[in-house]
């Protein structure tokens, strides 16, 4: 046995994203998850739901991101009892940056918050580093850096739940074709009033591009 082998982390790898419309969000990632240049797992599913109506996309180290989506949704089931309520998507958010930032020496992930309450409607957060921000969008992971270009530039403001999912499909396939340690197949999670719509986008229906 390779001695380095139990130094090495299981990374997600990763790439990940979330977009919001106008009555809702689209989150989506890819599905490998690598330790060193190892693929360990082609189809892990890296968002997940925090409650009933909000989700995390999960980045960095596997178990980190999932230890920290435990924690969250433990309390945010507690919290949901207690107020006699579903929680809002914002309090979910600052759950998430407050034990990420509390433990930010002994865990390595990122996690990015979307979802739907009636008082915001649809939210998409990003929570790196302590920060909290709401955006319009957000990309993140090892293949975020090849897309930026192509984000900026397609992202419109006011797209309808369809041309955003259209535009997180894109993004995540792109990333795919760039990055080494993203690829397998897009999960996508649509979430609006109505309740939650989960897909999984395989083979010919990942979108190609000019190179592939």
């Amino acid at each position: 046995m390779d001695p380095r082998g139990a130094q090495r982390k299981i990374s997600t790898g990763t790439t990940i994203m979330a977009v919001e419309f106008d009555g809702g969000i689209v989150v989506g990632s890819d599905s490998r998850v690598s330790a060193g240049e190892s693929v360990v797992n082609r189809v892990f599913n890296k968002l997940e739901p925090l409650h009933d109506q909000i989700y995390c996309a999960l980045s960095g180290s596997a178990a980190d991101a999932q230890a920290i989506a435990d924690m969250v949704h433990y309390q945010l089931e507690l919290h949901s009892l207690e107020m006699e309520e579903p929680p809002l998507v914002l309090a979910a958010a600052t759950l998430v940056r407050n034990v990420s930032y509390k433990y930010k020496e002994e865990l390595s992930a990122h996690l990015m918050v979307a979802g739907w309450d009636s008082r915001r409607g649809g939210q998409v957060y990003g929570t790196l580093g302590g920060m909290l921000t709401r955006q319009p969008f957000a990309i993140g992971g090892s293949g975020s850096t090849y897309i930026y270009g192509y984000v900026d530039s397609a992202f419109k403001p006011g797209m309808d739940q369809e041309e955003c999912r259209q535009f997180t499909k894109n993004a995540i396939a792109l990333a795919m074709v760039r990055d080494g340690s993203s690829g397998g197949v897009i999960y996508l999670v649509t979430i609006t009033k109505d309740g939650v719509k989960e897909e999984v986008v395989l083979g010919d229906e990942i979108p190609k591009f000019y190179d592939e």
